[in-house]
Parts: C-alpha cells; sequence; structure tokens
C-alpha cells in the first residue's frame, strides 16, 4: 500500500476507537493465556491498549508489553491498573527487553504486521531467546486460504449496517508477496475515516518453519481458544511453540 507506515498506523485516531468494537472472545482468550503463564511472567508483543493484557494481569499474572504506538500505550495507561504494567515501545521483532518469561504471546493477527518474512524469523529467533526452557510462545491468526477464492484478488465487504454507521472493509490481495493491503472504512454524517492496514500473511506450516530456524517446536495448534480442533476447514489457529516437544 503505498505510503503506508506501520509505525504510524496505529495513531491517536485509531486508539480512540480501538476499542469500540470488542471480538467477544476476550475471556477466553486471558483463560487459556492464563493456563500457560502459571506462576511465571508474561510478554504480550503489541500490547496495544491493553485489552487482553490488562484483564490477564487482573488474573495476578505479571505482564510486561512491547508496542510501537505510544497513543495506544496512552489508553492503556488510562485505565484501571495501566501504570502497573511495564511497557517497552518499539517493533516488537526485537523484543527490546530484558529477562525471561514463561509466556510470550501475540494476539489477533497482529504477528502478520511484521510485513518480511526476514523480520517474522527475527521475531521468532528474539522470542526463543527470552522465553523459558519450559515456557511458549503463543500466536493467533487466520489461515489464509479464504485469500485464494477471491474473485480479481480484491473484496469489499459490509461490516456494519446501521442507522447512523456503515462500515466495510476494502481488501486487495498479492498472492506472490503474501500481502493483504486492507482499509477499515466508515461512513457516518459527520464525514469518512479511514484505517488503513498491511499484512504479511503465513501459513501455519510456514510458521512451524520459522519456529524450527529460531529453536522452537509446535506442541499445539487449535481452531480457537477453548481448544477446538484444528481441521481443514478452520478459518483460524493457535499455535502455541515451545523449546521441546510435549
Amino acid at each position: 500500500m503505498k505510503g503506508f507506515d506501520p509505525a504510524t498506523s496505529f495513531g491517536e485516531n485509531v486508539a480512540a476507537t480501538y476499542d469500540d468494537v470488542l471480538r467477544g472472545d476476550e475471556d477466553d482468550t486471558v483463560a487459556f493465556l492464563e493456563g500457560l503463564a502459571g506462576e511465571g511472567a508474561a510478554l504480550e508483543l503489541a500490547i496495544g491498549t491493553g485489552r487482553i493484557g490488562l484483564p490477564l494481569a487482573a488474573r495476578a499474572v505479571q505482564v510486561d508489553g512491547i508496542e510501537i504506538s505510544q497513543p495506544m500505550v496512552d489508553r492503556l495507561r488510562a485505565k484501571p491498573g495501566g501504570n502497573e504494567i511495564s511497557v517497552t515501545i518499539g517493533d516488537f521483532a526485537d523484543v527490546a527487553v530484558s529477562g525471561s518469561f514463561r509466556l510470550i504471546f501475540v494476539v489477533f493477527n497482529t504477528f502478520f504486521n511484521l510485513l518480511h518474512q526476514n523480520d517474522q524469523v527475527r521475531c521468532f529467533e528474539n522470542v526463543a531467546a527470552h522465553l523459558d526452557d519450559d515456557g511458549a510462545f503463543v500466536i493467533e491468526a487466520f489461515v489464509p486460504s479464504f485469500l485464494y477464492r477471491l474473485r480479481d484478488d480484491q473484496y469489499v465487504d459490509a461490516e456494519t449496517i446501521e442507522v447512523d454507521e456503515v462500515r466495510l472493509d476494502v481488501g486487495r490481495h498479492d498472492p506472490v508477496a503474501q500481502l493483504l493491503d486492507e482499509s477499515h472504512v466508515s461512513l457516518t454524517n459527520a464525514g469518512v475515516r479511514v484505517t488503513p492496514i498491511v499484512a504479511r500473511y503465513a501459513w501455519p506450516s510456514e510458521l512451524d518453519l520459522m519456529a524450527r530456524i529460531a529453536g522452537l517446536q509446535l506442541q499445539e495448534r487449535w481452531a480457537g481458544w477453548n481448544n477446538e480442533p484444528f481441521t481443514s476447514a478452520s478459518e483460524r489457529h493457535v499455535s502455541v511453540y515451545g523449546k521441546s516437544r510435549l
């Protein structure tokens, strides 16, 4: 996407509305992650406004975060408990923190915000360097099979149609570069708001290979946070990697 800058894509406008629409599975996400963290520390890559990190910390899990957007962190700080989470500002591919963690996780397709394969591999390698020997690295992401059924590698989807707002999801797919250029478009009487995002997606098998390069192995893969079986029809996956196979 011409002119797209990952460092500024989650600015003040996005941060202000980021929590307006929830997916509905946040409680299940937190419960799953709490089970893996146990009594150890957790690190969330791209912690954002703390949608997952804050409720996880409220369950007595020590949570640190990495986030590239200061406005998103400002929103986190304004919430109860937000000042108790240590957040490093920077690119989560670099995992620029000290110490090690029982749990490192990245959710909501955010791993795909790293737009080059080398960056994604580097993220795995740096995660491995900060992961406890019995720790877990969790990635939640979509399975990109639907992109290969698009007509002319593009789509327009009506996400919401309300009396006072229409929200559209507009996308264009590059299957060679494995890139998805996407914009969430909000149409209201007040005007038009466009929220662009670019994702470099990877198939689960490619993620598994990245893990092997970093010295990690796939331990579990589910279709959701409630341990739903992962099948060829699954639209997303929750993959758990570790330094040794369970």
